[in-house]
C-alpha cells in the first residue's frame, strides 16, 4: 500500500492528472519496519528446508532410478506375454487382461497394456506406470542439474540446445538457452555430462515414438495467458489423440508421487515433500559449497541482485568449517615457504627484545610487533600506550605541567604552541579518565551479584 502511494506521488510529477490523488500515504515507513524480520523468518526457515532435503536428493534420486528401470523390465516381460497369459517378474506373478468389450475394439484412441498382480489383485497400465517413471526421472535430474524455474524447465525445446566453439582451444562445447521468464533476461547453461544424458535420452525417446521427429506442440502460457508458436518442447506427452506440454499440476504429481515412493520423513516423523523451487536453491547451494563464486550462481540462476542469489543458499556448518579451512590451505600455498620455516637464534632474539623495547616510562606499548612507531614516541597521544596503576602520580604531574604550559604559551602569544599542547592536555586526561574508572571497578569497588537462591513458590501462585 505504501508503494502504491509513492507510485501515485511519482506518477503526479509527470501526469498532472494524477495530483488529486497524489496525498501523503497512510502507511509511515515506520509501520512497514517489521517487515524485515518477517522476511528474516522466511529466509531462515528456507534455509532449514533446504538443510533438511538436501541430504535426501541421493536417496530420491536412487529411487527414482530404481523404479524407473523396474517398470521397464516389467513392461518389457509383459509386452512379450499374449493377453490372458501369466508371467512372472521380481518375485511376483501376474496376467495380462483386456478390459471389458475391449475385444471387440481393433483399435484404441490411448493405447495401454492391463496387467494384474495374482497376489494382490492390483490393476497396473504398464505403459501410464512406465511413462510416469520415466518423466518423474527426467524432471528430477533436470531441476536438480540446471536450477531452472518449473515454468522454464516447460519452455525448453530441442531448438535450446546449441554449441559454442572456444576461441582460445577450438573445442566444442553444449549450452543449454533458457528463454526469458520471471525476469525476462535469456541465459546459457554449460550442459554437464550427466546432464547431456539426460536431455539426450529424453529426445530419443521422443523420436523413437513419433516417427524420427520431435512434435511441435503449442505451449499455453498460464501466467501470461497467451498461446506460444508451435516448437518441438522436450517435456511433452500424448494426452488421448494429441501431444500435449506438461502442465505445472503434472510436474508437481509426478514428484509427489516419486517422493511417496521413498517414504522420505522429516524431523517431525511428516512426510516430506519437494517442490521444483527446492531444487533451484539445492542447486545453489551445492555449486557455492562446491567452490563455485555466488556471483557466477547468480548469473546461472537469472538473478539480477547478488543478495537474491544469497538468500538461496543455505550452508551447512561443517560446509563452512570446510571452505575456511580449503581457503586457509590456498592462503597459504600462496605465501612464500619461508614464512613458515622455523626462526632462527637472531630472529628469536629480536623477537623476545621487542617486548623489552616496548617498556615505557608511563606504562607498556601495544603497537604489534615489527610495526614501526607512528607517533613518534609522543606516546601521551598514542592509543597504543597502556598505562600503568603505579604510574598515576606521574601522569598527574605530566597534566598539571601541560596545563602550566598552555598558560605560559597563551601569555606569550604562541598559538601554534598551544594548540600542540592542547591535543597531548586532552589525551592525557583521557588516559587518567579510563584509569581512574578501571580502578573504580577494582578491589572494593567491585559489584557482588550473590549467588541466585531459588525461593519456594508461594501458596495459589503458579510458576512463571
Amino acid at each position: 500500500m505504501r508503494a502504491l502511494y509513492l507510485d501515485i506521488a511519482e506518477w503526479a510529477l509527470a501526469d498532472p492528472s494524477w495530483a488529486p490523488w497524489a496525498v501523503p500515504s497512510p502507511v509511515s515507513k515506520n509501520d512497514t519496519v517489521g517487515d524485515r524480520k518477517v522476511r528474516k523468518k522466511v529466509t531462515a526457515e528456507i534455509h532449514q528446508r533446504i538443510r533438511e532435503r538436501l541430504p535426501h536428493l541421493p536417496v530420491l534420486v536412487a529411487a527414482i532410478e530404481q523404479h524407473l528401470a523396474a517398470m521397464t523390465t516389467l513392461l518389457h516381460a509383459a509386452t512379450g506375454t499374449a493377453d490372458g497369459q501369466t508371467f512372472t517378474h521380481d518375485g511376483a506373478t501376474y496376467r495380462r487382461i483386456i478390459r471389458p468389450g475391449d475385444a471387440r475394439r481393433r483399435h484404441h484412441v490411448v493405447p495401454y497394456l492391463l496387467v494384474e498382480n495374482q497376489a494382490t489383485a492390483e490393476q497396473t497400465d504398464l505403459l501410464r506406470a512406465e511413462d510416469d517413471a520415466f518423466w518423474a526421472w527426467a524432471i528430477i535430474e533436470t531441476l536438480r542439474h540446471t536450477g531452472v524455474r518449473h515454468e522454464e524447465l516447460l519452455e525448453i525445446t530441442h531448438l535450446a540446445l546449441v554449441s559454442y566453439r572456444l576461441p582460445t582451444t577450438g573445442e566444442t562445447v553444449p549450452l543449454l538457452q533458457i528463454v526469458p521468464s520471471k525476469t525476462n533476461e535469456e541465459r546459457l547453461l554449460l550442459v554437464s555430462p550427466e546432464l547431456a544424458s539426460v536431455l539426450a535420452t529424453i529426445v530419443t525417446r521422443l523420436r523413437s515414438r513419433n516417427g524420427g521427429s520431435i512434435p511441435l506442440v503449442a505451449r499455453y502460457d498460464l501466467v501470461e495467458r497467451v498461446t506460444g508458436p508451435p516448437l518441438p518442447h522436450l517435456f511433452q506427452r500424448k494426452l488421448s489423440w494429441r501431444d500435449a506440454v506438461f502442465s505445472p499440476a503434472t510436474v508437481y504429481r509426478l514428484l509427489q508421487d516419486a517422493l511417496a515412493r521413498t517414504e522420505l520423513r522429516n524431523a517431525a516423523n511428516q512426510p516430506l515433500r519437494y517442490t521444483p523451487h527446492d531444487f533451484r536453491r539445492m542447486f545453489a547451494t551445492d555449486a557455492v559449497t562446491g567452490g563455485l563464486p555466488v556471483h557466477i550462481v547468480a548469473r546461472l540462476l537469472g538473478h539480477t541482485n547478488l543478495n537474491t542469489a544469497q538468500a538461496y543458499l543455505a550452508v551447512f556448518q561443517d560446509d563452512l568449517v570446510r571452505t575456511y579451512r580449503a581457503f586457509l590451505d590456498r592462503r597459504r600455498t600462496r605465501r612464500p615457504s619461508e614464512e613458515y620455516r622455523e626462526p632462527t637464534e637472531d630472529e628469536w632474539r629480536e623477537f623476545n627484545q621487542h617486548f623489552a623495547a616496548r617498556k615505557l616510562e608511563l606504562g607498556d606499548c601495544g603497537r604489534p610487533y615489527g610495526s614501526p612507531c607512528k607517533h613518534e614516541h609522543s606516546c601521551i597521544r598514542c592509543s597504543m600506550l597502556r598505562v600503568d596503576p603505579r604510574q598515576r602520580a606521574r601522569l598527574v604531574e605530566i597534566t598539571r605541567n601541560l596545563s602550566e604550559r598552555i598558560a605560559e604559551a597563551r601569555m606569550n602569544g604562541w598559538l601554534g604552541e598551544v594548540q600542540g599542547l592542547q591535543v597531548s592536555l586532552d589525551a592525557a586526561q583521557t588516559k587518567l579518565a579510563s584509569l581512574d574508572r578501571a580502578q573504580r571497578t577494582d578491589g572494593a569497588g567491585l559489584t557482588q551479584l550473590g549467588i541466585p537462591v531459588i525461593r519456594s513458590p508461594q501458596p495459589g501462585l503458579g510458576v512463571g
